[in-house]
């Protein structure tokens, strides 16, 4: 998170994956010492920076994403393009103190890179080139340079070895390359000529061998289970982790605080004490209306801060760091306090300003109800990030369905008169303003009496009157009622989040799979290990 300091990454994250047989000050130190192997002690308590503030360097952020996965001191570990993004000089720094932790611990690193310096590709210990799937060379770096001589296809003077064997098995624009002196062969000739080549080295025989070796030895012993932070504490820390970086982001609750209070103070002097008299029913009900719809609405102002911390859940998720529960708990609580200070500090001012009920418990339940359809709103932008990841295409669809909800929650179209069967079965039971109006108007009108303008009609209409013939209220039940199923709406939509991101990880690589195999120009895979004969 860009709000975090480099300390406090990685201590948060250490707490996550270290086990709790750890005590925090061993976790600490395990932190600190981790830094201090990435070469990161002196920009402890600098801020990573993103967007709005400046921090860490490409590099160093780098840096600090490779010190997050070497917490648990990991046998083998996989990088992927380490050095994407960054300078040559950067690229080295962070190549070098890679190559320093794996000669320390005796760790395997096997980390997949474009295009590297020389002086990067000098700290490599073995090279594996591949080409559409296809081992075209897999040993040591020494070797790969006669290799590639011996096919004719030598690395020329000054030239950066690395480039040469990438431009050679590129085949993706088919350019002629040199071929020794004389000839000129496509990258498709040359790949072929050096898989082959390579399918009867003495290099691939010995990996063969030591393949069969490997397969045929017992297992070691098994990991032993609870490696990692419990539940309860993986909660507690994204909890706590999420508070603060809730806390420095502008854009997650503050910027929409200051709006709240903008468009409450607008709500509040525009129906500044509203009275008691007959059209302050209308009005009455028009800016409640405007309170459980367009202050619920502003709640999708935050998603752009939320795909971000969508975007380091789901490479933490993958990583194993913890599951998809701890998160929408840790999301979920943290929100809290936020959600209740904007409910109530706006809240109370458009409240009072406008005239509403005076009684405190009848506020409480006017804030309470904000909450809970904001807190639904957020939960309904989690559901839209977890399908739509771009912030600009979620903001328009999370808009959309808001748009939808609102125009048939009652005030627009009187719930009688709404079309059948589908906008009013199903739609209107499903739209949370349904009930939250309702709520609203139930907590104003009941017990106030107004005087009837109505040629004919009784001196004074009541509450109640009002709620069953003007708003067509639904009066079987009470306002707890509809607060009560607004929160169950929240349970409900943070289950279908859950359920939708555990659905999307089991079917996006079966659908990578799938298009893969129908795409127009698939690639040719073969077995790197297959034996000179089937070729």
């Amino acid at each position: 998170m860009t709000t975090l300091t480099v300390r406090e990454a990685i201590y948060y994250s250490a707490q996550l994956q270290l086990p709790d047989s750890m005590s925090r000050s061993e976790k600490k130190e395990r932190a600190e010492a981790t830094i201090r192997e990435m070469g990161l002690q002196d920009a402890m308590n600098t801020r990573i920076g993103g967007w709005s503030v400046k921090g860490l360097s490409g590099g160093q952020k780098r840096r600090v994403s490779i010190c997050i996965e070497i917490l648990t001191r990991p046998k083998l570990l996989f990088l992927d393009e380490p050095t994407s993004g960054l300078d040559s000089a950067a690229s080295y720094h962070v190549m070098n103190r890679i190559v320093q932790l794996a000669k320390q611990d005796g760790r395997t690193v096997v980390a997949s890179i474009h295009q590297p310096s020389s002086e990067v590709f000098e700290l490599f210990h073995n090279l594996c080139l591949l080409s559409s799937g296809r081992t075209v060379y897999f040993g040591s770096i020494s070797a790969a340079n006669e290799f590639f001589a011996l096919n004719g296809f030598p690395c020329p003077t000054m030239r950066n070895p690395s480039d040469h064997y990438l431009r050679t098995i590129n085949k993706d624009f088919d350019a002629d390359i040199e071929k020794g002196v004389g000839g000129k062969a496509t990258a498709t000739e040359a790949i072929n000529i050096l898989v082959k080549s390579y399918k009867t080295s003495q290099g691939c025989q010995q990996v063969q061998r030591r393949v069969l070796e490997i397969c045929q030895q017992n297992g070691g012993q098994e990991a032993k289970k609870g490696n990692q932070a419990s539940f309860i504490t993986q909660c507690t820390v994204l909890t706590r982790r999420s508070f603060v970086n809730m806390y420095r982001d502008l854009g997650y609750y503050w910027l929409r605080f200051a709006i709240y209070i903008a468009l409450c103070l607008c709500v509040g002097t525009i129906f500044h004490d509203i009275g008691h008299d007959y059209g302050s029913i209308q009005a009455r009900g028009s800016m409640l209306m405007f309170v459980a719809a367009f202050l619920t609405f502003m709640a999708i102002g935050g998603f752009p801060s939320f795909v971000e911390d969508m975007k380091i859940f789901t490479r933490e998720r993958l990583n194993g760091h913890y599951g998809v529960a701890a998160y929408v708990i840790g999301n979920t609580f943290s929100s809290i306090p936020y959600l209740a200070m904007i409910s109530v500090i706006p809240g109370a001012m458009a409240y009072y300003l406008v005239g509403l009920q005076k009684e405190f418990d009848h506020f409480a339940y006017f804030a309470l109800m904000l909450f809970t359809t904001m807190m639904l709103v957020e939960s309904l932008m989690m559901i839209v990030a977890s399908i739509v990841p771009d912030f600009l295409m979620g903001i328009i669809t999370g808009a959309g369905i808001q748009g939808v909800m609102m125009l048939n929650g009652g005030f627009f179209r009187l719930p009688n008169d709404l079309p059948n069967p589908f906008w009013k079965y199903p739609m209107y039971y499903i739209a949370f303003h349904k009930y939250a109006n309702q709520g609203f108007y139930k907590n104003e009108f009941l017990g106030l009496t107004f005087p009837n303008e109505q040629i004919g009609g009784p001196a004074t209409i009541t509450g109640d009157e009002i709620l069953r013939n003007i708003w067509q209220v639904q009066m079987g039940y009470s306002k707890w009622v509809d607060v009560a199923i607004v929160f169950g709406m929240v349970i409900l939509y943070r289950f279908m989040f859950l359920g939708i991101i555990k659905t999307v990880e089991k079917v996006k690589p079966m659908i990578r799979a799938f298009l893969a195999r129908t795409s127009k120009n698939p690639t040719h895979a073969e077995d790197p290990y297959a034996s000179p004969m089937d070729a």
